[in-house]
Formats: C-alpha cells, structure tokens, sequence
C-alpha cells in the first residue's frame, strides 16, 4: 500500500545522542530534508537538546515540543508513555537501533496498516552491507526493515540535499563571499592566501604531532578549529587555559585559530572554504565528500578495534584511482587514527600528503561525482517506504 496521498506523509525520528554531534547532525540533516524538499511531516524526537543546540542555535533547551525549520522537534525523556494510533507516524524511523518506547511500538502495532518501521544503520563501507540492506525482522507482530546508507547503488546512499552542488559551486565561484566569510572568525588577508585546514577530531586523535609538522613545515598553514575539540594540543599551542572562541597563536608555519560551533550550513561552508578538512564521526565525514576537497577521517572509536576495520574498508574504496593505491592518502589516515603499527612521523607524512594533493584533489571530485550516482538517502528512503508500506 503506497504513502497517504490525500495528506503529507507523516514519519518520526527517534534519535539518542551518542556521538555528540554525529548521531543529532545525521537525523536533524535528514528531517529538515524530508520536509523542506519532500513536504513530510516530520516529528524528530531526541533525548539531549543540549548537543542539538550546539548545531541548531534555535533550539530552546527547557521546551519539550517546538518548531524548527518546519520540523516539530520533541525532547524524548526515553519515558514509556501513552500513544494511541492517531499519534503515530507512517514512517518510523529508529536511528542507528536506539530503543522507542514500548508504548509507541505498542501503538504502531494497533494501526491499520501498520507504519513503515526502519532501523536506519550506521553508515560502513564493508561489503557486507549490500546483503543486509532492506533485511527483514519480524517485530510485535510488524515487521521492521534495515535501511543502510551505503557508497554504492545496492545501499540507501549518502544524505545530500537537492540544491548542495549548486550552493557549493556558487560560494566558490565567489572569492569575495569566501573571504568574508573567513574573515568573520578572523581570518587575515595574509592567512586567506595560506593553505587553509579545518580540523575536527575526537580527542585520541595525534594533533600535537601535526601541530609539530605544521609549524616545522615551510608552508604556512592556517588551522579552524572549533572550540573545544583537540582541546589539550590547542591549549598548548596556544598557551590559554580556556583556548576559548577567538583564540589565536601563530608560532613557525602555523596558526591556529578557535572558531565558535556553527550551524549546518556555514559548517558546510567551512568546508567549502578550506583546502583540506580533518573530519570524524559520520555527519561531517558525509559532507566533506560533498565538498569536494581534499579529507582525512578520524573514525568513532569501538571496541576490539572493529573502527580500523571500517576505515580499511573505506579506504580500499576511496585511496585508489586509475593510476591506483594513493599511498600516502592511505598511510596518513591509518596514522591519524592509530591503525598503522609502523606508521611514519607526521614530519614525514604531511610531506608526502602535500606532495599527492593535486592527485589527491582530483580523485576527491570523482569520488563525488560517483557518490551522486547513487542519488541520496532521502529521497531513496521515501521511495523505499512507498514499495514497502
């Protein structure tokens, strides 16, 4: 049975905030989508209001259901509560197998039909997911599908708004806006012509070391970092107890400068502006291969070492282009997220890296080009929904 024609289409997100920014910054990216550019009716339910307002200053952290670029926005305790049919969803999503409460799914398995249920996975590059993407189990008498994002077409894709490539390309037509746009966190006239790194890392993360190479280097190198992360090797560089928002040092080749959390939009801009983006997690992972430039990943952390796995994973797909493995590209990843038992210094590899960026840059813009080959994830999802409902 399609989606509901003679109204929009209704559908819930229940996220739990594990990863800070990355869990919140996936699912607030996805429901602002399915709303604005396919007028669902989205209630995105979340249990730390405080991470989402990080990245969504509009968000009122002592409101417990609100308005947000079209979206109802509700703060979810993880109570059981009591629903009735009429409040739920055509489409309920559980982000990356968080538990909705029982009363909800008691609810879900009361309506006629019952509501398309899926568990939207964690984004992987293993082989294995194109065999367990839209899997089946049965649930409470329903049945729940696994939707997983994915880098190739037997996968959902990779979430990316219809106007991305077109807003893209016009900043970076636009040196002026660009540089604007840098200015406002301080950015000088002098530093807009240095080469240009956002930094985003989660704390096991060697940035002393490339600190240290940065500043030996004979290059300057401009580094934006937003407050808070890397906190102890940007407190040392810098010398402030606090290394808060606005903080800034230059010592040899390098600069660093403390940046304020931005929102979706100017964080993608960010990208957009630099020459090379350190990323982690999965949300900011996603746009820098939006962006187009030049990226290195530091992956969340799991146990037994199952990250460095996914990292091989990705890198079996992405360090490689026609000429082949891009070594340097891939030894440089492995050392920043501790995967290289006899990984160079830093001092050794961010020479090699620059000296492969051309190379690097080009096989970044393929990679794109064949990433939107696969369309994108909401747009994929609702189609998925409307065959399987």
């Amino acid at each position: 049975m399609p989606l509901p024609t003679d109204r929009a289409a209704s559908l819930a997100i229940f996220c739990k905030v594990v990863d800070n920014y990355g869990d919140i910054g996936i699912c607030w990216r996805l429901a602002r989508q399915l709303q604005s550019e396919h007028g669902v009716a989205v209630t995105l339910w979340v249990d730390d209001l405080a991470s989402f307002q990080r990245i969504c200053p509009e968000i009122d952290v002592a409101v417990e259901s609100q308005q947000a670029a079209g979206v109802t926005v509700r703060h979810w305790r993880g109570q059981d509560g009591a629903f009735a049919p009429t409040d739920i969803a055509d489409i309920v999503i559980e982000f990356f197998a968080c538990d909705i409460p029982p009363g909800y799914i008691a609810a879900m398995a009361q309506c006629t039909p019952h509501p398309v249920w899926l568990n939207l996975e964690g984004l992987t590059a293993e082989e294995w997911v194109e065999g367990c993407h839209a899997l089946t189990s049965p649930r409470h008498g329903m049945i729940k599908h696994f939707f997983f994002p994915g880098f190739t077409h037997k996968t959902g894709g990779l979430l990316r708004e219809a106007a991305l490539e077109e807003k893209r390309l016009a900043f970076q037509a636009d040196a002026a806006a660009m540089a604007a746009f840098l200015r406002q966190f301080g950015v000088t006239a002098a530093e807009l012509s240095a080469l240009k790194v956002s930094l985003f890392c989660y704390p096991s993360a060697p940035v002393a070391e490339l600190f240290a190479a940065w500043r030996q280097g004979d290059e300057p190198v401009v580094c934006l970092v937003p407050e808070g992360v890397a906190f102890d090797a940007v407190q040392a560089f810098i010398g402030d107890d606090a290394a808060p928002a606005g903080a800034a040092r230059t010592r040899g080749a390098l600069t660093v400068r403390v940046l304020p959390f931005v929102s979706q939009d100017d964080y993608d801009r960010l990208l957009w502006a630099c020459d090379v983006n350190f990323v982690r997690g999965e949300d900011s992972f996603v746009r820098a291969q939006w962006a187009g430039k030049p990226f290195l990943w530091h992956i969340y952390l799991q146990d037994e070492n199952l990250h460095h796995v996914k990292l091989r994973a990705f890198l079996q797909r992405y360090a490689v282009d026609g000429q082949g493995a891009i070594a340097s590209l891939a030894q440089a990843a492995l050392a920043w997220n501790g995967a290289g038992a006899d990984a160079l210094p830093w001092t050794a590899l961010w020479p090699a890296l620059c000296a492969d960026m051309p190379r690097i840059s080009v096989r970044a813009q393929d990679w794109q080009r064949q990433m939107q080959e696969n369309g994108d994830l909401a747009s994929n999802l609702l189609a998925f929904a409307g065959a399987t409902r």
